[in-house]
């Protein structure tokens, strides 16, 4: 379980996110399990040059199932659950997004809560025939909704490779303020250290895009 300092300094366990499925009119977003595991290596298989600079598991058996398994173990500790995306108009599995990175921290002067204050959305990824299709907007939005409605979280956090310009575009046209740049972040994607753009949305900001619904 994911442990989180209190005010106190003492480590308070929290639970798993509650698995929920996540549903519009052109995507549907349910809990990533080994069940999906056939359907993304198909996706997987696909057209893989627009996946460039994102974490996209390697079409085979072994590479999703090590990387559903991680996310099932991420999920495990309470830092996150991960979503199949679904294409509502064939029902099939177009690539995958998750919550993660839960945060449990709380301002000094207020009590622990049950859920994050903070979460991140990320490992995002879409085959390239539902890209530019509205999918990745309407997941967003309906991640974005139950991260601040129901988990009730004050922060989103969002990130991307310094290098990909598509999806900055996207994770600023989603709303989101760019907080600055993460020198040597993390490993890339395609080899070597990557510089992490960061960015953040806040709940009043969301509200006050008008895309709370």
């Amino acid at each position: 379980m994911l442990s989180a300092p209190s005010q106190t300094g003492c480590h308070k366990v929290m639970p798993p996110l509650d698995v929920v499925t996540l549903e519009g009119e052109l995507v549907r977003l349910e809990p990533l399990t080994l069940d999906h595991t056939a359907e993304m290596v198909a996706a997987a298989s696909t057209d893989r040059s627009t996946f460039g600079l994102t974490t996209v598991p390697e079409a085979t058996v072994q590479s999703v199932e090590r990387y559903i398994t991680t996310a099932q173990e991420q999920y495990e500790r309470g830092e996150g659950l991960a979503f199949a995306t679904i294409r509502r108009s064939d029902d099939r599995l177009v690539g995958s997004t998750r919550f993660m990175l839960a945060e449990y921290w709380h301002p000094i002067d207020e009590q622990p809560r049950p859920t994050p204050i903070a979460i991140e959305v990320g490992y995002t990824w879409l085959i390239a025939e539902a890209q530019r299709t509205g999918i990745n907007a309407e997941a967003k939005v309906l991640m974005f909704n139950y991260a601040f409605d129901v988990l009730g979280v004050e922060r989103i956090t969002l990130k991307t490779d310094a290098r990909n310009e598509r999806s900055r575009r996207n994770i600023e046209r989603a709303g989101a303020t760019f907080d600055g740049i993460l020198r040597r972040h993390m490993p890339a994607s395609d080899g070597g250290f990557r510089d992490s753009a960061m960015f953040s949305l806040l709940r009043e900001e969301w509200h006050q895009l008008g895309n709370h619904r």
